[in-house]
């Protein structure tokens, strides 16, 4: 609205009493016309001024606030991990259960290696024992042939005629 629409719009309003009065009411016709144009190009001005800086400083408090959102996230999955970890009492059995089934585990590879070793000499004691068993069967089977061919020699040839 223009000044000088605001002194027509004082002007067509009626009259009152001295107590109705606004103390603003003699301002309106102190201040000088001013030019729409000017004060729409200084508005631009200004706001052409600061709008880029509070465009930044909005996508930068959008950015910390998606951050912050970010965070909280974390944090609350954080707090529900130490609550299912109820106090360090239960962290401590979990460490010594773990150290007590490490042990175990230890032993029983220690006791694996160890019977592997006992299977491995088994198999090369049963192996010498198989070929020793096969050596001494095959001499066996030479002898009786050496003794059948010596009862064949012993035995009585008939005498030849000549």
């Amino acid at each position: 609205m223009s000044g000088a629409e605001r002194c027509e719009e004082k002007e067509a309003a009626p009259a009152s009493g001295p107590s109705d009065a606004s103390p603003d009411e003699g301002v309106v016709e102190d201040l000088p016309l001013i030019d729409e144009k000017a004060v729409e190009q200084l508005t631009e001005g200004l706001i052409s001024h600061y709008l880029p800086d509070l465009q930044r400083s909005k996508s930068s408090l959008q950015e910390l606030t998606q951050n912050q959102v970010v965070l909280l996230e974390t944090l609350e999955q954080e707090i529900a991990k130490f609550k299912e970890c109820n106090s360090i009492v239960d962290i401590n059995a979990l460490f010594s259960e773990a150290k007590h089934y490490h042990n175990k585990l230890v032993n029983i590879r220690n006791e694996m290696m160890m019977l592997h070793e006992k299977t491995s000499k088994l198999k090369k004691r049963a192996l010498k024992l198989q070929q020793k068993k096969q050596k001494e069967e095959l001499e066996r089977e030479q002898q009786r042939e050496k003794e059948l061919e010596r009862e064949k020699q012993l035995t009585a040839k008939p005498a030849r005629r000549t």
